[in-house]
């Protein structure tokens, strides 16, 4: 269940957003949070120092 608190966050963020009318930022952090997901998935993975 604490996976889904930043998602929950962001929800009532753009929620808020759009309660007050502010449709564009609430758009902005959408597709902000979405591209952030998109990359953190896609990123390729950090690789381990080798040690010699």
């Amino acid at each position: 269940m604490r996976a889904f608190g930043p998602w929950l966050a962001v929800l009532a963020v753009v929620l808020l957003l759009d309660a007050l009318r502010l449709h564009v930022l609430a758009a902005v952090v959408s597709v902000a949070w979405l591209v952030w997901c998109v990359w953190s998935w896609v990123r390729p993975a950090r690789r381990r120092a080798r040690r010699d």
